[in-house]
């Protein structure tokens, strides 16, 4: 499966859909904005930095100042695939935050979806 289009979406478009997602169930931009801050280590600064440059997803992560070590706690299925068993490491930590966002538009407290 070519990977590429996906890699090459700016992360912008992803976060307004990840963020209308979000709305749709009632959950805050900021309890997503805790979500990427845990998983990959931006901050508030440098993740504006990333919406305003239409970074694409492939740099989003390869350029991540501290890729969460517990993010191999994220377990389950998602888009199909058993996240824990997808074999390219950035497709993974795509799928990794997908997962992370569908918990928290489920309903899922802020501390469940984060590991803690």
């Amino acid at each position: 499966m070519n990977n590429n289009r996906l890699f090459q979406m700016p992360f912008s478009k992803i976060y307004a859909l990840y963020s209308q997602k979000i709305g749709k169930k009632g959950r805050q931009q900021s309890e997503l904005d805790a979500v990427i801050f845990w998983l990959t280590g931006y901050n508030p600064n440098t993740l504006q930095h990333v919406l305003d440059s239409d970074i694409p997803l492939k740099s989003f992560f390869e350029e991540s100042p501290n890729f969460n070590q517990n993010a191999k706690l994220i377990t389950g299925l998602i888009c199909g695939y058993r996240v824990e068993n997808i074999e390219d490491p950035l497709l993974q930590k795509i799928r990794y935050l997908d997962k992370l966002v569908d918990e928290l538009a489920k309903g899922r407290k802020l501390d469940t979806v984060l590991r803690k």
